[in-house]
């Protein structure tokens, strides 16, 4: 498999500035297997020291910060050899070890030459804690499931990503291609960008054992809500977890606490979303009041959107069939569009450092999807899960805003082009929005 993110570290590995790195990110993600990757392509060596299996290297965090004497012990303990510059060091299982984040700090001033990478399940929760690290003394980077182009590459499709990465002109999309992407995604879909699941179906094309996989990682998911440190959370988790497919099955979004449980109230609630939150389970999406910098100002912290870290893990948990699949166009009209939003949400998440927001008004009622903030501009974004593109909303929010709007983004099953400011990008092409964006903006000055 090949992820896009060991570029980053090998920048990271390059970088002058390079301070010990935390990479964050969802159980069953793949952590551990990029991290030893990437020793194993960039290194001489990689040292793993995993706290869980091996909760008595913990001591020697606890009983010291002279760095030079944790190695020297971790060493020979362990029988691994550590060289400034040479190694890569991997402390794995970190997220109940307070001791080892602690030790960044000492890592960070005193032996900058030594290249230590972190990583944990459930570090967003460690993380969120007060005083869990010393700000300023780590690098932190996030990797999330694989996206649609990650997926054609380990599915032998490397040639299709290289057409779409070489596109240089808002034109059609000749069917030689669209056909085959259109087909390809439906099958992302299914099998989501968990790298197991993926797995599962690019080297066996084993769809029940593709589908045993998600179950598992949401069964193991699940298990990780009895972690919350007050054990009367986890049933509130648990029901808002379960009550993401009939949130997003729902022509309004917006999160509804008594879709969880009839006369559930924000404040009772509150506490268990965040943990999801921080987990990196689900994303929140707040409604945003008018399209202005820095998008965060306008938040209406009242009204939100949850989503899914993973389209297939969303698939599995509304318990909508892989079989889906053979069916023609049903799948992207089965479950309200809902998958397709998660979908290019995930994608958009990879590709700008602000969360979109969503922009709706009641009366009378439209909805933008999602708002992007890139660099200084703010693009609306409508989702058509098919070719059925007629949007008062887009419509709607130019009559309100003229002057904030450059450009509209429109994806859909339609091919790609620039109608005046609508630009319409295909829903396999959602990897590239921020090069279609760039190159239709240049068309428009």
């Amino acid at each position: 498999m090949e992820r896009f993110i060991l570029k980053k570290l090998l920048d990271w590995k390059n970088s002058p500035y390079r301070k010990p790195l935390i990479l964050k990110g969802v159980r069953q993600v793949g952590k551990t297997w990029i991290l030893k990757e990437f020793g194993k392509r960039y290194y001489e060596n990689t040292a793993y020291f995993n706290f869980d299996e091996n909760e008595e290297y913990k001591q020697f965090f606890e009983t010291t910060k002279d760095v030079n004497r944790i190695l020297q012990n971790l060493m020979l303990v362990s029988g691994q050899k550590i060289i400034p510059e040479k190694t890569l060091i991997i402390f794995d299982e970190i997220q109940d070890c307070p001791k080892v984040l602690n030790s960044m700090k000492y890592f960070c001033e005193n032996a900058p030459e030594y290249h230590i990478a972190c990583a944990g399940s459930l570090l967003g929760i460690a993380l969120a804690k007060p005083s869990s690290f010393p700000v300023g003394k780590v690098n932190f980077m996030q990797i999330d499931p694989m996206t649609f182009s990650e997926f054609l590459i380990a599915n032998g499709d490397e040639n299709l990503v290289t057409y779409m990465q070489s596109v240089d002109k808002i034109e059609p999309i000749p069917d030689a291609f669209f056909n085959p992407l259109y087909e390809k995604l439906k099958m992302y879909y299914v099998t989501g960008g968990m790298p197991e699941s993926v797995l599962m179906w690019t080297k066996d094309r084993d769809v029940s054992a593709m589908q045993e996989v998600l179950s598992g990682i949401i069964s193991a998911y699940e298990r990780d809500f009895a972690k919350h440190p007050n054990i009367s959370e986890f049933p509130k988790i648990s029901m808002i977890w379960k009550s993401i497919p009939s949130q997003l099955a729902r022509e309004n979004k917006k999160f509804i606490y008594k879709v969880v449980k009839e006369g559930a109230r924000a404040r009772e609630y509150e506490d268990a979303l965040q943990w999801l939150v921080d987990a990196r389970l689900v994303y929140k999406i707040y409604r945003s009041l008018a399209p202005g910098l820095p998008i965060a100002s306008y938040d209406d912290l009242s009204a939100f959107k949850i989503y899914l870290v993973d389209v297939g893990l969303l698939r599995n948990l509304a318990q909508l069939s892989p079989t889906v699949f053979g069916e023609g166009n049903r799948l992207f009209t089965e479950f309200k569009g809902a998958l397709t939003e998660n979908f290019v949400l995930q994608s958009l998440i990879t590709q700008f450092e602000v969360t979109p927001r969503y922009w709706a008004q009641t009366n009378p009622p439209y909805e933008i999807d999602f708002l992007l903030q890139r660099e200084n501009d703010i693009f609306p974004i409508e989702v058509k899960s098919e070719t059925n593109v007629t949007g008062k909303s887009l419509k709607k929010f130019k009559e309100l805003f003229p002057d904030k709007v450059k450009l509209r983004v429109r994806f859909s099953m339609e091919n790609l082009k620039l109608d005046n400011d609508v630009l319409n990008i295909p829903l396999f092409m959602a990897d590239q929005t921020d090069k279609l964006i760039a190159m239709a903006l240049e068309c428009r000055n």
